[in-house]
């Protein structure tokens, strides 16, 4: 609960409206996010709505940029339905059928429709190029060089500013979701914009933030994915779906002071070995598989073979040597070149790689439609849980899903006529609100600094109940911390309709951390406490002190506010 001053404690003075930042005051719909889901999203909205598209950090630095393929069944020897089954394969049981089966049956359409916007994917003469990748029964990922995800996010921009409906606004930070008094309904966004705090109204708000592998302190995701969007949402009384279910990708780079440098699995579909400092095969033990297994399959592998014998570097191998050295400056330059800056001839010898954070399968829960429980909410890509992951998530089928499931918002029908109503009056932040939060400041970059870590040994990939007590009860008390401080009345306890002007980019700065950081410590309670409370293990979820899959947890983690439930039993 909430016990530091809330905005109206201070003495705030009034500021000229005129000096308001260049964003209306009201959309029909609001998108908040600029990766693929975002963009599709956008793109994808009836033309005769007026989006707002707001991005917290620049265009095109969301991970969507990092993702290397997309998964379709398009070749005549391949079937939709051979797609739903790997997925529902690799999701160990808790898909969701119908929503795999959009995903699957759409995909095709998916890919027409990123040609026709100047995708240009990879061909082998005239037909379109498909690679193997791990737990899929046939090549079917298509890919644009090795920056397939930037070639894609490229395409959809262009796209997006070319629409006379859309407009964008970068550095505009989301601080909370805006909620009808009498109907509960999302009708809008309070927005850090140019030194403002503004609410924005809209008939309709698009979640599509990304996901939050920030949490962690060994991560692919960029620095901006922090758990934005389920964080509003969960704060807002969203549904929340699975969140304990987190895949770490199995083969980073792994350098000692260096960020790490996540190398497709599509090597290992080229040949490509894992194997321990002594050159043993080791998956084998684990899976028939071997490097091909699902990605939770062989990061629980490698975790488990360095527990077992503790090397030093703490790391396993990726040898690359059995793909031919042509094929390699053909297909992975970027991959030699990483290697090479320090100081590592993958043609010589093997690289270190270690397992990282890499995708979140849960998130906000969504219907078919991308509705949330909230009318008038809806969530589009890792933020929401469309149902479509599971358990753990079939590779390449991340931008997959932003896709068609984003193109679902061409069925949306909104009343564009909203009221937006008179603001509230215009303030400044008094000169003693902004020295306070200075003061401040060391806490929130405390907590925003040591919380990854615990969450890397408390839930990373092998978890435990005693463990994951302790770190609840440490994340209970840097959330009370947080709570405390008088920058958090702008975040938990702000006046919708009421404009705030900061006085200095140190307080939009101060303003912007603090929200991240309560961001973060909120989706790192929800997995926390999910985790603590599935006592089995289950694809991107595994428990040492329960370390089998049991039907008795054939169930969707389902979290309101702060109440845990099991859903009805998942048959697929």
């Amino acid at each position: 609960m909430y016990k530091g001053k809330t905005m109206q404690d201070s003495q705030i003075s009034l500021c000229n409206p005129s000096e308001l930042p260049n964003i209306p005051s009201q959309f029909d719909v609001i998108i908040i996010g600029s990766g693929a889901a975002g963009l599709y999203s956008a793109l994808s909205l009836p033309s005769y709505l007026q989006v707002g598209l707001i991005t917290k950090d620049a265009l095109k630095t969301g991970a969507s940029s990092w993702a290397r393929g997309i998964a379709a069944a398009i070749d005549p020897s391949d079937t939709p339905l051979s797609h739903w089954e790997d997925t529902l394969k690799a999701g160990a049981g808790l898909c969701e059928p119908e929503a795999v089966k959009l995903l699957a049956d759409n995909a095709p359409g998916a890919i027409k429709s990123l040609l026709e916007m100047g995708v240009n994917f990879d061909r082998h003469g005239q037909k379109l190029a498909l690679e193997l990748e791990a737990a899929h029964s046939r090549p079917r990922v298509l890919h644009s060089g090795e920056t397939t995800g930037k070639v894609l996010i490229d395409a959809l921009t262009a796209q997006v500013l070319e629409r006379e409906n859309i407009q964008v606004f970068s550095q505009a930070f989301a601080l909370s979701l805006w909620l009808n008094e009498v109907t509960g309904n999302c009708q809008g966004v309070s927005v850090l914009y140019q030194g403002y705090i503004r609410w924005v109204r809209a008939a309709a708000v698009v979640l599509a933030t990304g996901g939050g592998g920030q949490v962690f302190s060994h991560t692919t995701n960029p620095t901006v994915s922090t758990g934005d969007g389920i964080g509003l949402a969960w704060r807002a009384g969203a549904l929340i779906r699975d969140p304990e279910f987190v895949q770490f990708h199995p083969t980073a780079l792994t350098v000692t002071g260096i960020p790490r440098f996540l190398v497709t699995e599509i090597v290992r579909g080229e040949g490509a070995h894992l194997i321990d400092a002594q050159g043993q095969r080791f998956v084998f033990n684990h899976h028939p598989d071997g490097e091909l297994a699902p990605r939770d399959v062989v990061s629980l592998a490698i975790f488990c073979h360095l527990q077992q014998t503790k090397p030093d570097p703490y790391c396993v191998y990726l040898d690359l040597r059995p793909i031919k050295a042509q094929r390699m400056r053909d297909r992975f330059p970027s991959i030699i070149q990483a290697c090479q800056q320090w100081d590592i001839d993958l043609f010589t010898q093997p690289i270190p790689i270690a397992p990282v954070a890499h995708y979140w399968m849960g998130g906000v829960a969504t219907n078919l439609e991308c509705c949330t429980s909230i009318k008038g909410l809806y969530a589009i890509g890792e933020t929401a849980s469309t149902g479509v992951h599971g358990a753990n998530r079939l590779a390449s089928n991340s931008l997959l899903e932003c896709i068609v499931f984003a193109a679902q918002l061409s069925q949306l029908r909104i009343n564009s006529k909203v009221n937006g109503g008179d603001d509230m009056g215009y303030h400044s932040l008094p000169v003693k609100q902004e020295q306070d939060w200075n003061n401040e400041m060391d806490t929130v970059n405390s907590i925003r600094q040591n919380l990854p870590k615990l969450m890397w040994q408390s839930a990373g990939i092998s978890r435990s109940q005693a463990i994951l007590e302790d770190a609840i009860a440490q994340l209970n008390s840097w959330r009370s911390q947080l709570t405390e401080l008088n920058i958090m009345g702008y975040l938990l306890k702000a006046t919708p309709k009421q404009t705030v002007q900061l006085n200095s980019d140190r307080a939009e700065q101060h303003l912007r951390l603090a929200a991240e950081t309560l961001n973060l410590t909120d989706v790192a309670y929800l997995i926390l406490k999910s985790a603590a409370w599935r006592t089995e293990s289950r694809g991107g979820h595994y428990r040492s002190d329960y370390p089998q899959t049991s039907d008795d947890w054939l169930f969707h983690t389902l979290i309101q506010g702060d109440c845990w439930h099991k859903s009805g039993k998942i048959t697929s």
